[in-house]
């Protein structure tokens, strides 16, 4: 289930951010961030695009109330759910980089197949 982990913010904060991150992932098909956060954005992320592969009124409506963008969501029912039709589920890679200079959280690329 999407949503578990806190990520250390309140749950508006929360919200906003993974929000944000699943609409630059899907605008830019490739973001930088921690490993825990890729996790999150990828849980997101592939259930919007396994939701945009029925191209609907009410599914693309559900995609609108979460993703930033209008252009974002029509590209994602335009193009990456076409892509990933006969696909069921694994839309998402998470390829760890190392840690981050200054904390040392643990970084990783999250991109589209």
């Amino acid at each position: 289930m999407p949503g578990t982990r806190k990520l250390g913010r309140a749950t508006s904060n929360r919200m906003a951010m993974l929000r944000a991150m699943v609409t630059f992932l899907l605008e830019k098909g490739k973001i930088e961030t921690t490993v825990t956060r890729a996790k999150e954005v990828r849980a997101l992320t592939e259930k919007f695009i396994t939701i945009a592969k029925e191209n609907n009124l009410h599914n693309r409506r559900l995609a609108l109330g979460f993703i930033t963008k209008e252009t974002v969501v029509k590209k994602l029912f335009d193009e990456i759910a076409p892509k990933y039709a006969d696909r069921n589920g694994g839309y998402t890679r998470i390829t760890k980089t190392g840690p981050r200079r200054g904390d040392a959280a643990e970084m990783c690329i999250i991109e589209l197949l």
